[in-house]
């Protein structure tokens, strides 16, 4: 027996149905752990500001600050992205249930630029995961002795030795019957998602604790800051994660303009729709209760115009960053500090990858060059779908 699903079958107890597998990022859409993908894990501050200029009520021009810095060293150094590519590869019987069974690719790259000749891979951490049901432990005592074991015995076949690479770790889902709608798949993908993000955080906390990202070189997150910093939110942990977060900014090429509310939780969309090129919006205060008692001020800027792009918010990038002091809490960020940032990624726009991808317009390029690489870094589809 030297098949990873015959192992898996026979270790669980199960019985697999060789079911025909495929990349399940092409057909299961799956809720996402952005900041904008539940309306009631965001919410926007009433009546606060997120910046100290409190008379900036309407857009605001970046153009002449990012045309003075575009000569001077660039505040941003680090370019962190998360990827993750999953596929469905059999079904498992479990005690009369039937389960998919999950597989997925994981890529988390930092990429560090400390001259504009010098574009290099600071942190890259490649992963192949499983994710099974809960139930697929037969002990019923500690999962995680069980499927850490497992991986071990899948990763001592001849077909995955013969490869080079290995099973990292065999996560879990809930294997009780869901509600709402909810699928066994997307549950799957789910803890795949977390796994990704969990790389990313340790990367920031890695380069943070060697003060490598400081207020002179700063890291770029492509995608929301806003997930939750532990499964125990307590002070210490909270405290811990905002101290790694100093420097660090989030850029979402994406974002749902529905949820975009000023102070008054009125919506903002119209105005993001028609913004000025290189303006931004004020910055507006808003909590995310995924996170639990941390702030966020949030703004948005148009990096590029809207015409020959599919939508009015093609070109428009929304920024987050975390509010660390108490004064940042109470009174809003910097508006200078605000101003910097945004003068700075109005110049990492350029160039494009026309025609290649239809985000093209909000793209940044050192952010587009990161999420290149881990994708080179991928085993084809079928390549690893063959390791099964």
């Amino acid at each position: 027996m030297d098949k990873v699903l015959d192992i898996v079958a026979n270790e669980t107890n199960g019985k697999c149905y060789t079911s025909f597998r495929y990349c399940a990022d092409d057909e299961i859409r799956v809720p996402t752990l952005d900041f904008d993908s539940k309306e009631k894990e965001i919410s926007v501050v009433l009546k606060e500001f997120g910046e100290t200029d409190t008379n900036l009520n309407t857009s605001k021009s970046l153009k002449t600050l990012a045309d003075k810095i575009i000569n001077h060293d660039p505040l941003f150094h680090f370019f962190l992205d998360g990827s993750r590519r999953t596929y469905k590869v059999d079904d498992i019987e479990i005690n009369r249930n039937v389960y998919p069974i999950i597989a997925g690719q994981i890529g988390v790259a930092c990429c560090e630029r400390n001259n504009p000749s010098q574009f290099k891979c600071a942190e890259f951490q490649h992963s192949l995961v499983l994710s099974l049901p809960k139930g697929a432990n037969p002990n019923g005592g500690d999962a995680t002795l069980f499927f850490n074991a497992l991986a071990g015995k899948i990763n001592k076949t001849k077909r995955i030795e013969k490869t080079q690479v290995s099973f990292s770790k065999i996560l879990s889902y809930d294997s009780k019957k869901q509600e709402g709608g909810l699928k066994y798949e997307q549950l799957g993908i789910a803890t795949i998602q977390d796994e990704m993000i969990d790389t990313e955080k340790k990367i920031v906390a890695h380069l943070s604790t060697k003060n490598l990202i400081n207020p002179d070189r700063y890291l770029i997150k492509d995608g929301s800051l806003q997930y939750a910093p532990a499964r125990s939110s307590n002070f210490k942990e909270l405290s811990k994660f905002k101290s790694h977060y100093k420097c660090v900014i989030g850029v979402s090429k994406m974002f749902d303009p529905e949820l975009c509310r000023d102070k008054n939780n009125k919506s903002n969309a119209d105005k993001i729709a028609i913004l000025p090129i290189y303006h931004r919006t004020p910055a507006y205060k808003y909590k995310s209760e995924r996170v639990g008692n941390v702030f966020f001020a949030v703004w948005y800027v148009r990096i590029r115009k809207s015409e020959h792009t599919f939508s009015p918010f093609s070109g428009v990038v929304k920024i987050e960053k975390i509010l660390i002091t108490d004064e940042e809490i109470e009174n809003g960020l910097d508006s200078q500090e605000i101003d910097l940032i945004t003068a700075n990624i109005i110049n990492e726009r350029n160039p494009v990858c026309y025609g290649k991808d239809a985000r093209w317009a909000n793209h940044l390029y050192p952010i587009h060059l990161t999420e290149s690489f881990i994708k080179s870094k991928y085993l084809s589809d079928i390549n690893f779908l063959n390791l099964f």
